[in-house]
């Protein structure tokens, strides 16, 4: 099965299932849920980081890529949990955080500690750049006593590596080869489009710096001479890069086979619709007709340039989407339904974030005294600082922070949500009586409309496999798209509103079946009336 055929759920381990009792998520816990995963029907569990590390950005500031961090289980503990994947045969894709490491981590400290080798890993000046760092303030920070600065464009204790530096590329590679003679066969490589740096570092402030180090002609190159080194050789390896402020001219250079870089990348444009101003620290109702013409662009031009796109609304790093996109007081379970078959009728892969499957929503917390996240806090202080009233500032937190995804799995009614005995390292849901695994498997329909869903992408290659081109786009209310393989046509009709719309269905369609809706649908009709939210996808 090609990884077009296939479906990805992504685990924030910590938040998961915790099995030691210490309010944190753990491996044995992911191990344990395997049979409801395959009973959700996907191919493939993506990992958050989950190497011994400070966290002082969630396990993103890695301070050893080749050893498991012990609030998560021991090595045996992965590979038991790889084991027991194996035998549902579900296969697991980790983190592989390749920008930068953690200041703890034995290269920076080795670097600190005056080895000339190490200094040489690292990016090192003897005057900083106006460069922002993507959590506020410069990216640049004084390396120990010795006058020089390191360049830090996350966490100031994320210091980014030099790509430049062979010797750190081959250990970026020896790290890949140790996690694939484990068995796995998926890597998400976080930020990577911003591993090339140019050479010399100036002053930058179009964009914050980005163009200096942003989709470099350089990354392709540095990517490409990881795939040949490493997961090229093994044609069942899916990999996927996160790409930061990337484009599509690019994403198509980073995915079309012949380039031998990487299968797919996800980009975030699309879940930037309801920034003001391009400012993620705002608040305003999302932009449809802005979203609607990011999907439409990217379909059509990675369709035609034979590109790939790694399809999602939700991960650990986001809101989750019900709560940006639908009015979930009233209509959650078909606006679920909605976004779920928006994305996986799509041409590209599509991820599942744990929880979407029945519905979760953000946690509604009352006080910024429940938030964790380094990014959230911060963005308070500098919301506060330019004149917010803390009222202001926490309703903007409370809509936009990173810990909105990071609350424990909501698996039943019981005392913190099954999740675990003891106090969660995050406040639980206060949704959680409500919407939970038992409850939703019981009673619910979205964890049943998603299977669907994935076993469609299986038994329909029009869906895996065909062309993507927009249907309406210019219609107010309407995201649909037609998809074509050989003589099959999918055509696929979202309504992201409230409210009823009519539209004329195409003939070549009137003759079609319906595959899937959130709504008893059951034969095309040239005048259709979509329902509040309503889906329907008609083949023929």
């Amino acid at each position: 099965m090609s990884f077009k055929e296939k479906v990805i759920y992504q685990i924030y381990p910590k938040s998961f299932l915790d099995t030691d009792q210490d309010g944190i998520g753990d491996l044995p816990g992911i191990e344990q849920k395997m049979p409801y995963l395959k009973r959700l029907g996907v191919d493939m569990v993506w990992l958050s980081p989950i190497y011994p590390s400070p966290q002082n950005d969630n396990g993103y500031d890695v301070a050893d890529y080749t050893s498991i961090n012990p609030v998560f289980g021991t090595m045996s503990d992965f590979e038991s949990l790889m084991a027991t994947a194996k035998e549902h045969n579900i296969e697991i894709m980790l983190d592989m955080v390749f920008n930068h490491v953690s200041t703890e981590h034995e290269w920076f400290q080795k670097a600190l500690a005056g080895d000339k080798k190490y200094q040489d890993y690292f990016i090192l000046r003897d005057g900083p750049t106006d460069w922002v760092s993507k959590f506020g303030g410069n990216a640049w920070a004084p390396f120990g006593d010795t006058g020089k600065y390191y360049l830090h464009l996350y966490d100031v204790t994320q210091a980014d590596l030099n790509w430049r530096n062979p010797q750190v590329r081959e250990e970026l590679f020896e790290v890949l080869r140790f996690w694939m003679d484990k068995g796995i066969k998926g890597f998400r490589f976080d930020v990577i489009n911003v591993i090339g740096k140019d050479e010399v570092l100036e002053d930058c402030p179009e964009y914050d710096g980005k163009p200096a180090y942003t989709d470099r002609p350089i990354a392709h190159e540095f990517i490409h001479m990881m795939n040949q080194a490493t997961y090229g050789k093994d044609n069942e390896i899916i990999t996927v890069g996160e790409m930061s402020f990337t484009t599509i001219e690019d994403c198509i250079l980073y995915t079309n086979p012949e380039r031998e870089e990487l299968n797919m990348t996800f980009n975030f444009h699309h879940l930037k619709v309801d920034y003001e101003n391009g400012k993620k620290w705002t608040q305003m109702p999302f932009d449809f007709a802005k979203l609607k013409e990011l999907f439409h662009t990217w379909g059509t031009q990675m369709s035609e340039g034979s590109g790939w796109n790694a399809l999602f609304w939700n991960n650990h790093d986001q809101p989750r989407a019900l709560n940006r996109f639908i009015d979930v007081d009233n209509y959650r379970v078909a606006g679920a339904k909605m976004l779920a078959s928006s994305i996986h009728l799509n041409r590209g892969t599509p991820y599942i974030y744990m929880g979407e499957e029945i519905g979760m929503l953000d946690p509604d917390f009352d006080t910024m005294e429940q938030y964790v996240d380094v990014e959230s806090l911060n963005a308070y202080q500098e919301l506060l600082a330019a004149g917010k009233s803390e009222q202001e500032a926490f309703k903007i937190v409370k809509a936009k922070s990173r810990d909105n995804s990071r609350t424990p799995m909501q698996w039943d009614s019981g005392e913190y949500s099954g999740f675990s005995k003891a106090t969660p390292w995050l406040g639980v849901g206060k949704s959680a009586d409500e919407i939970n695994v038992a409850k939703e498997l019981q009673e619910g329909s979205i964890f049943n409309y998603y299977q669907r869903l994935i076993k469609l992408r299986k038994e329909y290659p029009v869906i895996a496999s065909g062309s993507y081109e927009a249907f309406l786009p210019e219609h107010p209310q309407i995201y649909g798209y037609v998809r074509r393989l050989e003589d099959h046509s999918l055509l696929v009709l979202n309504n992201f509103f409230p409210q009823e719309t009519t539209i004329a269905l195409p003939e070549e369609f009137l003759s079609g079946k319906v595959l899937i809706g959130n709504y008893d649908t059951e034969t095309p009709e040239q005048k259709m009336t979509l329902k509040p939210y309503q889906t329907i996808a008609i083949y023929r």
